[in-house]
């Protein structure tokens, strides 16, 4: 579901949750190779009580918001459940009454625990003391996606629609897990990847890229980045300009050789600029 909502959790999601624990062995000229081929366990397994911390700025605001990311077994086998906490801080978090969004997901194991598929995604959004919910159920044995939204009054609107068969929609949890685990394929530089989502207006994916040497280059001499193990592939989404509210739709971020996020970041948002996320901690177990 590409949305403003899902640009402001993108910013405090997706950039910094591609973590991959274990070093990658492969040579800096060749492609590093899947999670999927390294890891003997299943993909829950893999992941289980892996969790993240990371800050976000803007503008001269150095630590604007936060957020957590955790991982865990689910109460049923072959069950996992992901959350995302984002709040904001300071002077920002004064003027947007502390703004909290939380994200829950219940995903399960699929091919024979490659991949993971949602099962439930809870989204809460609370500003001050009004809190606002919505939730999507996912049930592949009937192809329906139902979502209901809980509005202030406390009245719940429902809609369901059909999953076309073949079709498995990723929230972006979902997908971030999957995508370092290997399932939309190994990370090569140059190489494009294509992740399913919930469909809006036409669209059901979006696109996420590693940019080729000669850009990644020419980004390094633009940011004065060096080129050591903390920044070894740039990483690009694009989206719809009017999504992201910046010139050009573009979210771009750092991989290390061990493929571990290090930042990511909004360029040319409206009215905030560069918007970065950086990673702050991380720990597993």
């Amino acid at each position: 579901m590409i949305t403003r909502r899902f640009f402001l959790r993108w910013l405090v999601g997706l950039p910094l949750v591609w973590l991959v624990a274990g070093r990658a062995t492969s040579a800096a000229a060749q492609p590093v190779p899947s999670v999927k081929t390294m890891a003997k366990a299943s993909i829950g397994q893999f992941f289980k009580d892996q969790q993240l911390e990371y800050d976000i700025s803007f503008l001269f605001f150095r630590r604007a918001a936060s957020a957590k990311l955790s991982f865990k077994q689910g109460n049923q086998k072959g069950r996992y459940e992901a959350a995302l906490q984002g709040e904001t801080l300071g002077v920002i978090g004064l003027i947007t009454l502390y703004r909290t969004d939380t994200i829950h997901v219940v995903m399960e194991e699929v091919d024979a625990g490659r991949r993971l598929r949602a099962v439930s995604m809870d989204e809460y959004t609370k500003v001050g003391g009004s809190v606002r919910k919505r939730s999507h159920t996912f049930d592949y044995q009937r192809r329906k996606w139902r979502h209901d939204t809980t509005r202030k009054s406390g009245k719940i609107r429902t809609v369901e629609e059909d999953i076309p068969e073949g079709k498995v929609y990723d929230d972006y949890l979902t997908a971030s897990y999957n995508f370092r685990f290997g399932v939309y394929g190994a990370i090569e530089r140059g190489k494009t990847y294509t992740v399913p989502t919930f469909p809006k207006k036409g669209t059901g994916s979006y696109e996420v890229k590693i940019a080729s040497k000669q850009d990644e280059e020419r980004i390094r001499k633009e940011q004065r980045v060096e080129a050591d193990q903390d920044r070894e592939y740039l990483i690009k989404l694009t989206l719809d300009p009017e999504v992201t509210h910046s010139k050009e739709g573009t979210i771009e971020g750092w991989l290390s050789k061990d493929l571990f996020p290090v930042e990511g970041v909004i360029k040319d948002a409206v009215l905030f600029g560069d918007v970065r996320g950086t990673l702050v901690k991380s720990s597993k177990g």
